[in-house]
């Protein structure tokens, strides 16, 4: 008998339906549940390096996300200058093996629906439009009520509710999640033939302006500037401030400025961050992905460091055959101090370009992709 046979997963991003899906593959009875409405709620578009794509093959979608995204092996470094010029060309680590590309671009209402259809394929049971209102535990389980009413009882309940996550506040554990000092723009259109990868602009009016291809259609492009109050902005007046940040960079930039003229897929958000201390679990509640661990996307790992949550803790709940404190401990010490590494490195790229200073890019992104190359 696996340490749990019921499992109770709050959120179906990532981290929530990858945990799902290994569980459920494991013999798990789980219920998935999902406060957004449907999978296209899910997310904008996401850039995966390797160790999430090696990730996505355990989950048994590698082809089918292989199929929808937009897989690179290099990394372009261009200048804002009036054409954009192409200043250094980046092999990028290959951190999930050989045989897989070492990044991928994709919309991420696709992802979430290729990994929520495996659940249901595997047996999930998926409820959307659903959260919990009220979690009691005791010794031998946890009792849930749900937003429609109705209840459940599970051997453990699954915290996948990202940033801001409902489950972490339910425990009532106080993590502090702080601005970074960034702010980014992302708008979602087409894909110029010249976009072929992901390429960043340093310098100019703010700090970073890029874009990644994720699909054959369509890419997502950003500007990264101070974090400053936008709230005030409406969506017209949203897409005009992007547009213009957008001005100073050339090269393929000035076929996507072209693009922008929907108010409603530009939006803007602030960088933030934050660990929580271990232990991840209260009892058996424990909490994984954002809502654990958040860090800027400067080494485009978030993804990543959700999957491999996800394959830790079903593997210790399949394989295990006692649900104690020794399991949490185990799984916390498998996955604090690997994702508190990357988020440290996320949050030192991005002070070092707060502060204009020339820190060690190079070496710091060869720590983090010599740790990310070994499995989880």
């Amino acid at each position: 008998m696996p340490a749990a046979s019921s499992v109770l997963v709050v959120g179906g991003g990532l981290a929530g339906a990858a945990t799902a899906i290994h569980l459920a593959a494991g013999g798990v009875a789980v219920d998935l549940i999902e406060i957004k409405p449907d999978a296209a709620a899910l997310g904008s578009g996401i850039t995966l390096q390797g160790n999430a794509l090696r990730e996505l093959r355990s989950l048994g979608v590698w082809e089918q996300a292989q199929a929808a995204g937009y897989p690179f092996d290099v990394t372009g470094i261009r200048a804002p200058d009036p054409n954009g010029t192409v200043v250094a060309e980046v092999p990028d680590a290959k951190t999930g093996g050989p045989d897989l590309p070492a990044a991928m671009g994709m919309p991420r209402p696709e992802l979430a629906r290729i990994l929520l259809d495996r659940a249901t394929e595997v047996g999930v049971k998926v409820r959307f439009g659903t959260t919990f209102t009220e979690l009691t535990q005791d010794d031998d389980g946890v009792d849930v009520t749900f937003s429609d009413g109705s209840t459940g009882r599970y051997d453990v309940v699954v915290g996948a509710d990202g940033i801001r996550s409902w489950t972490r506040r339910a425990l009532g554990i106080n993590l502090e999640t702080r601005s970074v000092g960034m702010g980014i723009w992302r708008a979602f259109g087409p894909r110029p033939a010249s976009v072929t990868r992901t390429d960043l602009y340093y310098g100019g009016p703010s700090f970073i302006a890029g874009y990644c291809p994720t699909s054959e259609d369509s890419l997502y492009a950003y500007i990264v500037e101070p974090a400053q109050d936008r709230s005030g902005l409406g969506p017209d007046e949203q897409l005009a401030t992007m547009k213009q940040l957008s001005q100073a960079y050339h090269g393929p930039w000035d076929e996507i400025r072209e693009t922008l003229t929907d108010p409603s897929r530009v939006n803007y958000t602030w960088f933030e961050t934050h660990v929580l201390e271990e232990p991840w679990n209260r009892g058996r509640v424990v909490l994984i992905g954002d809502a654990a661990h958040t860090c800027p996307p400067t080494i485009a790992q978030g993804g990543a460091m959700a999957l491999e949550d996800a394959v830790v803790l079903a593997e210790l709940l399949t394989e295990r055959q006692t649900l104690d404190q020794e399991l949490w401990n185990d799984f916390t010490a498998r996955r604090y101090q690997r994702a508190k590494t990357v988020v440290d490195a996320s949050n030192q790229l991005a002070q070092w370009q707060i502060d204009h200073v020339q820190g060690d890019i190079p070496g710091l992104m060869r720590s983090i992709a010599m740790l990310t190359s070994q499995p989880a």
